[in-house]
């Protein structure tokens, strides 16, 4: 019964359906980021790069694509998961000048200490014109320490993105208002509960998650939203001549 419960929250575990209300405790960030990368998608065709693609699970999104590749940064623990087919040195990306038409990168920014540098060779591999897909957290807890380094506000990313020779098409908020608070509950409760017993964990998270996930669902609806107040947001861009 264990593994059946686990197999499903895999499942749902990047782009939850309904059923993610009951087995996903991040359902409204991820559910949102999902729901933004089906929307945005398309406007990606030709080459793709997925820069940090961790288990690349948008890439089936990209039916416009003629190849999708994905990159990470060398380590032993991203060559052992076997998802990347190229490695970097977390400066130099190993590829030849304009040779995608495409960037997804997603959730990886804020874990770059220079943003700028990375931006510099994003627009280096992208042919002119390319467009890149880009999404960060807001309102976050610290993870994957000790290299998470920054936030961004709306206003902060598309002035980093507009000083490194790129042009904002889209850009949107993604779980804002109620909805946050309550998916922070559940991140709070995330790391406060044991690991052991594995069990327990499962049954104490997904009952906790499924709570706030249902109260959050419907305080949506009684509230009024709030865009200040938001988990992450989602960038659509495109590389400019010069």
């Amino acid at each position: 019964m264990l593994k059946i419960l686990k197999e499903l929250i895999l499942r749902e575990r990047f782009c939850p359906g309904p059923a993610g209300i009951f087995l996903n405790h991040f359902y409204f960030s991820r559910h949102g980021i999902a729901r933004m990368m089906e929307k945005l998608a398309p406007e990606l065709k030709g080459r793709i790069l997925d820069v940090g693609c961790g288990t690349r699970p948008y890439e089936k999104l990209f039916t416009a694509c003629t190849g999708y590749v994905g990159v990470e940064i060398n380590t032993p623990a991203a060559r052992q998961a076997g998802n990347a087919d190229y490695f970097y040195d977390g400066q130099t990306l190993p590829f030849d000048s304009e040779t995608f038409d495409g960037v997804v990168l997603n959730e990886v920014l804020e874990h770059v200490f220079n943003p700028e540098e990375l931006l510099t060779e994003l627009r280096r591999v992208l042919r002119p014109g390319g467009r890149i897909i880009l999404t960060v957290p807001f309102a976050w807890i610290e993870h994957e320490k000790p290299f998470d380094y920054a936030r961004y506000t709306s206003f902060g990313l598309k002035a980093l993105l507009e000083r490194n020779g790129f042009a904002v098409l889209r850009q949107e908020k993604i779980g804002t208002g109620i909805t946050a608070l309550f998916q922070l509950k559940n991140a709070y409760w995330d790391c406060v509960i044991p690991f052991r017993p594995l069990w327990l964990r499962y049954v104490l998270i997904l009952t906790l998650g499924t709570w706030n996930n249902l109260c959050g669902l419907l305080l949506s609806k009684l509230l009024p939203d709030q865009s200040d107040f938001y988990l992450d947001q989602v960038v659509l861009g495109k590389r400019l001549e010069k």
